[in-house]
């Protein structure tokens, strides 16, 4: 570590730095679970006691490069505190967009995987065919695609992320957000799940058995408050930095 870096990380809260763990090990998880897509795609998270500035991966790394130390500082007008570095434009857009319209969130994921790209393609392609959809399904919204990069995208993705904390971006992919890190990343691995077993039973010759609307209703109710819960995901979150780890903790650094 240089000395520069060093000097910063210092005088880093610790709650700063926990966080610049947290979202470096989302980085490998992400690796892990085979949701990248090279350089594209982006995760983030708000600076504890900072609520108008969050981090973000430096674009230049793959995801199982990605350190604690090599993420990106930014506020949400753009600005990058502190050590300099180059970001996604694009990602910017979303995670500001989500950032400024929901005061709650402290994580956002985005993702290119081919099941959420190709259940992105329908305009609205969730079905209740499967239990991993339900466990989302209540709290799926759809977003316009819209031009990248642009105020116009940022302030109409504010709106969208207003109705629910699962979004298919038509045309694009998933994104997810949570107001902790582990949540979000269930969220995602939930709706991730749906979107798999959805296309999966449109390759089939008959039509998927749908579940019963009384069920769907009653099971979206209970979910709705479990995934409120701090717990939600934790366990699997655990389980997760321990694979990782094993693999090696320089993303720690």
């Amino acid at each position: 570590m240089s000395s520069i870096l060093k000097s910063e990380t210092d005088q880093m809260t610790e709650g700063e730095w926990q966080a610049r763990c947290d979202l470096a090990a989302l980085y490998r998880i992400v690796d892990h679970l085979g949701w990248t897509d090279l350089l594209a795609t982006h995760m983030s998270v708000r600076v504890p006691g900072e609520p108008g500035a969050f981090l973000i991966n430096h674009y230049e790394e793959m995801f199982n490069e990605i350190t604690a130390s090599s993420l990106i500082k930014m506020d949400l007008e753009g600005n990058v505190l502190g050590k300099q570095g180059r970001f996604n434009k694009a990602g910017f857009t979303i995670h500001s967009g989500v950032y400024k319209a929901r005061p709650d969130a402290n994580c956002v994921m985005h993702t290119h995987t081919r099941a959420g790209a190709g259940v992105s393609m329908l305009r609205r392609g969730l079905r209740p065919i499967s239990q991993d959809a339900l466990i989302v399904l209540d709290d799926v919204v759809y977003h316009e695609y819209g031009m990248p990069a642009t105020q116009e995208e940022c302030d109409s993705l504010g709106v969208s992320c207003q109705a629910g904390n699962c979004v298919v971006l038509l045309n694009h992919g998933l994104l997810t957000l949570g107001t902790t890190v582990q949540g979000t990343l269930m969220n995602l691995y939930m709706l991730e799940r749906a979107c798999e077993l959805e296309l999966i039973a449109r390759t089939l010759d008959e039509p998927p058995v749908m579940i019963a609307p009384a069920v769907v209703e009653q099971l979206g109710q209970r979910m709705k408050k479990v995934r409120a819960e701090p717990t939600w995901g934790q366990h699997e979150w655990n389980a997760l930095l321990r694979v990782i780890d094993a693999k090696g903790t320089a993303y720690r650094c």
